[in-house]
């Protein structure tokens, strides 16, 4: 529908509204979707964007506001199912089983308040709504996103035999500090802990006298970290149980992956979807800070800016407190040029600015800060030759820039 130029995209300042918009976004992959917005080349595409954005913005005037989208990307999730007999680690499937419940919660909503978001509900019918991904993951994984003791009848048995170790460690090392300390074999702290392993701590001069196997010392030497020899032996069985542990862990997560991955290409979409109502509620929350509306697309060619502001003029002088002047602009078939005059710094280019980043803005699915009557349509293309453009490297004044551009308009 529309053709531009990169240079016509910078003339009209457009990187700078991308910005803006992309600060609003809640997730990562939808503030890199914001920077990338373009013109629409397609109209029912622009007309959906913008009765979407549209929708997204009366969400915040009524009570039946839209839910949160935000989520955590699961890029190495999507690469490693993707890799046949990878397995995900248990925060992995954390991350997926929200993900795949928020857009179920917004897949939920926008089909039960369809009459409210027509549009919204369209796009999010294209995404398919299933509660087996995260059926499947709360099986295996706990809120707190550790495998459940019960994710296999092995796992239980292991921990089971754990707890019950871990008891008779704590049971026999409390032994052994009571009776050493009662000798007056310790120091003032008692004890420490060596490599993730509780010991007791001898002052040096006495370290042959307690049983049990040296760790290490302080950094004085005076100090000797030892391991009861009563809780050695319930330590090593500790250590094969945590180890066999770690292992049915393991096969249990390989196990979930197989389970998850058939579900990749829907993953994808759940992630495109979220990061796309990402994209619509950001440029809403930007609509709503310049009073953005969505004025009368026409088949006339005819545009009718009414009480026009710049909108990157506009919240600079709103944060200043200043305030901004509206402007009115008309063109149609019979009224195609408007000259503008007035002295340095009256504000000229800025007039010149507001009619097409307006225009580009509202063919990027963007609503703009016009009067409610205002009109226009569709345009093929911009063009635009604004500033000083001449060019030393390639020998142009600013008026053989402004001939040469001028021929490429023609």
């Amino acid at each position: 529908m529309i053709s531009i130029t990169e240079k016509t995209l910078d003339d009209l300042q457009f990187p700078t509204i991308l910005n803006t918009i992309a600060t609003h976004c809640v997730t990562d992959i939808g503030k890199e979707k914001a920077l990338q917005i373009l013109p629409f080349k397609e109209k029912q595409l622009l007309m959906n964007a913008l009765m979407q954005t549209s929708e997204y913005v009366s969400s915040f005037q009524n009570n039946n506001a839209i839910p949160n989208h935000g989520f955590d990307a699961i890029h190495h999730e999507i690469k490693f199912l993707g890799i046949e007999n990878s397995f995900l680690e248990v925060g992995s499937f954390k991350k997926i089983a929200t993900l795949s419940e928020t857009s179920n919660v917004l897949l939920q909503f926008f089909n039960k308040f369809n009459d409210y978001y027509p549009y919204l509900h369209q796009m999010s019918s294209e995404v398919e709504l299933t509660k087996e991904i995260v059926k499947k993951i709360e099986e295996i994984v706990d809120k707190h996103g550790e495998v459940k003791n019960n994710a296999s009848v092995l796992l239980q048995e292991i921990r089971q035999q754990i707890s019950l170790v871990r008891g008779k460690v704590n049971k026999s090392f409390g032994a052994a500090l009571t009776q050493y300390h009662s000798l007056g074999y310790l120091d003032d702290i008692k004890e420490s802990f060596v490599e993730n392993r509780r010991v007791l701590a001898v002052l040096a001069m006495y370290r042959r006298k307690v049983k049990g196997t040296i760790l290490g010392s302080s950094k004085t030497g005076s100090i000797t970290y030892i391991e009861p020899e009563t809780t050695l032996r319930y330590s090593r069985e500790l250590n094969n149980l945590e180890y066999e542990e770690k292992q049915e862990v393991k096969r249990i997560l390989k196990q979930l992956t197989e389970t998850i991955r058939p579900f990749l290409p829907l993953l994808i979409q759940y992630q495109d979807f979220l990061s796309s109502i990402d994209v619509v509620a950001a440029k809403a929350k930007y609509a709503i800070r310049i009073n953005g509306i969505l004025p009368q697309i026409t088949e006339n060619r005819r545009l009718y800016f009414r009480d026009a502001f710049h909108p990157i003029l506009y919240l600079t002088n709103k944060q200043k407190n200043e305030t901004t002047f509206a402007q009115t602009f008309e063109f149609s078939q019979e009224n195609r040029i408007i000259v503008i005059s007035g002295p340095n710094a009256g504000g000229k280019t800025i007039s010149l600015k507001t009619v097409g980043l307006l225009q580009l803005m509202l063919q990027s699915g963007m609503l703009i800060p016009v009067h409610e009557r205002s009109e226009t349509f569709l345009f093929d293309r911009i063009l635009t030759d604004i500033g000083d453009n001449q060019s030393i490297e390639n020998h142009l004044s600013t008026y053989s820039y402004r001939l040469k551009n001028m021929n490429y308009f023609l």
